[in-house]
């Protein structure tokens, strides 16, 4: 080999050099690599904002309250980013943030309280107009917590039709309704609607945070083919279970055809007029404890007159003309005791359950010195209570009774319970239970219990049979799938067997007087970015104990609250 000179030695030595810097910078950017994520994950920890509750227990005070209210479509979510949901937005007008901030139940300054944030949620979301509700800490510094309250809006304008078949009878409907004017809450609407008792045109208007407060002020007229109806709501309720006083006035008249039915048709008819009032006044020491107690005091006048109608089959007696002026007291217990829950009575929206032991007692005195036609006790009174089983089981049961006391016998009592329990199977399967059970005694004509068609046995004709009592089970397997078509609605199914009867009194069915008992199945849709956001049934039943006149099939359209 040929010796190297020393300009080749001092060119290896430089190479050599330079592959050494090399490694030594990449095992430096390696290490600094490995070091900075953990370095920013330990910064991200330090500079997290704790939950509710770790802010509670530090006795953390409320910073500033965000309110972000959203418009109805997210689109920064490309699924929603469409020229159809970017027009919706643009026409819609979004609630105001005065609005959102009127039902906030924290205020900045005040200590951080878990209770308040979480029944503020479920004001918000108790408003037809809102679509989604969540709070949040935001910011945390110096024992101060910033909350976000961030909403997303409906769409609050209902033109449109609407129609409805249950027991074998068909509804119909056209509106016109905004439930958020002018994005202030104002709900305004007309409507005319036609069914199995009568037809008519009805308007509407109420204001559920009228003058910047709470104050809630409703009215409704409607024209209808057989008389009208005109309501007047005026009151500050106790909205909150802190909410130390409450006042209202109500108004009500009411003139209608009556009818009484059996076997499902028509057997007679009378005119009903009735004039309602009541006006109350109410305290309270607040939440203390996990329980709120209330007191009340109030005037309730009530007048019902009952005539035979020209051309209409009368009953054979008709229910006895009263007027009654009495002042009451009431009495309420409530326990705070919520819980959230969701895929129960709706599909895929929060629901919060009272699983809290509730109760209310009311007790009045017509007085002839007043003006009553007679000296009577009215009384009435409701209790509920939950339970959360094993795997998030729950069961919620409820009792009410009402009625008179007077001349030495009870009169027109009314007593009811029932029993709702959900049992589920996965996050989206659910077998429901619910029984019900009412009784009434020494009833008029007025205060039958039906059962049918449009209030439980679906296989059946409507208010298929009558009496003074009436019993109902129903048994359903429930179905919340993930299908969410359009971003617009969510789908469902129920498979469901009904078993029920109604007896008792003069006008029992006589056709078909037992136990009736059906099972079907059916599809739920909810419209979930509607104000109206209404769960549709469409329902295929099969009765298991038709008399020759009732179809082997009954199919059934209706909207409800729930599933």
């Amino acid at each position: 080999m040929l010796p190297m000179s020393g300009s080749s030695r001092r060119q290896r030595r430089v190479g050599v050099a330079y592959v050494l810097f090399v490694r030594c910078l990449l095992a430096v950017l390696m290490v600094f690599a490995s070091i900075v994520p953990a370095m920013a994950e330990q910064a991200d920890q330090q500079n997290a904002v704790p939950g509710f509750a770790e802010l509670q227990d530090a006795g953390a005070l409320v910073g500033e309250i965000r309110i972000n209210v959203e418009d109805i479509f997210d689109l920064d979510d490309p699924k929603e980013n469409n020229a159809l949901f970017r027009l919706a937005n643009k026409l819609h007008i979004r609630t105001r943030h005065g609005v959102i901030q009127r039902m906030v139940l924290f205020k900045s300054g005040e200590p951080v309280s878990v209770h308040l944030i979480e029944e503020t949620e479920r004001l918000l979301r108790s408003n037809s107009y809102l679509y989604d509700v969540s709070i949040r800490p935001v910011a945390y510094h110096d024992g101060v917590v910033d909350i976000e309250v961030k909403t997303r809006d409906t769409w609050s304008l209902d033109p449109g039709l609407s129609f409805k078949r249950s027991g074998g009878v068909n509804s119909t409907g056209i509106a016109l309704k905004e439930e958020n004017l002018l994005g202030t809450g104002t709900s305004l609407g007309v409507s005319r609607s036609s069914d199995v008792d009568r037809s008519g045109t009805q308007y509407q208007i109420a204001q559920h945070h009228a003058f910047g407060g709470w104050t809630s002020i409703a009215y409704s007229y409607a024209i209808l083919d057989d008389g009208e109806n005109q309501s007047f709501n005026l009151g500050r309720p106790f909205y909150a279970l802190d909410t130390r006083w409450a006042a209202g006035l109500r108004l009500l008249n009411d003139n209608r055809i009556d009818s009484v039915y059996n076997a499902g048709v028509i057997s007679s008819q009378y005119r009903h007029r009735r004039d309602l009032a009541d006006t109350y006044g109410g305290w309270s020491e607040g939440l203390i404890d996990g329980w709120t107690r209330r007191y009340s005091v109030g005037l309730t006048y009530q007048d019902d007159t009952y005539e035979i109608e020209p051309d209409l089959v009368p009953p054979p007696e008709l229910p006895s003309d009263q007027t009654l002026v009495a002042p009451f007291i009431r009495y309420e217990v409530i326990e705070d005791n919520y819980q959230k829950f969701q895929n129960r009575d709706q599909i895929e929206r929060a629901e919060y359950f009272a699983m809290g032991f509730q109760s209310s007692v009311q007790l009045g005195r017509s007085l002839a010195a007043l003006g009553s036609s007679r000296e009577v006790w009215i009384y009435s009174g409701r209790v509920s209570d939950g339970f959360e089983l094993k795997s998030n089981h729950t069961l919620l049961m409820s009792g009410s009774l009402s009625g008179q006391y007077g001349n030495g016998k009870g009169e027109h009592n009314l007593y009811s319970g029932s029993v709702r329990y959900h049992a589920p199977q996965s996050k989206r399967a659910l077998f429901y239970v619910g029984a019900s059970g009412d009784f009434v005694r020494n009833p008029d004509v007025s205060d039958l219990l039906t059962l049918g068609g449009d209030n439980g046995l679906r296989g059946y004709p409507l208010r298929y049979q009558s009496g003074d009592r009436r019993a109902l089970l129903t048994l359903e397997e429930r179905i919340y799938t993930d299908w969410y078509p359009f971003r617009l609605f969510r789908v469902g199914g129920a498979v469901f067997f009904d078993v029920g009867r109604a007896w008792g009194g003069e006008n029992e069915n006589t056709v078909n007087p037992g136990w009736l008992s059906d099972v079907g199945f059916g599809l739920r849709i909810l419209s979930a970015r509607s104000a109206f956001g209404n769960v549709w049934h469409a329902d295929v039943a099969f009765p298991l104990n038709p008399d020759p006149s009732i179809k082997s099939v009954q199919f059934l359209f209706t909207t409800k609250h729930s599933y």
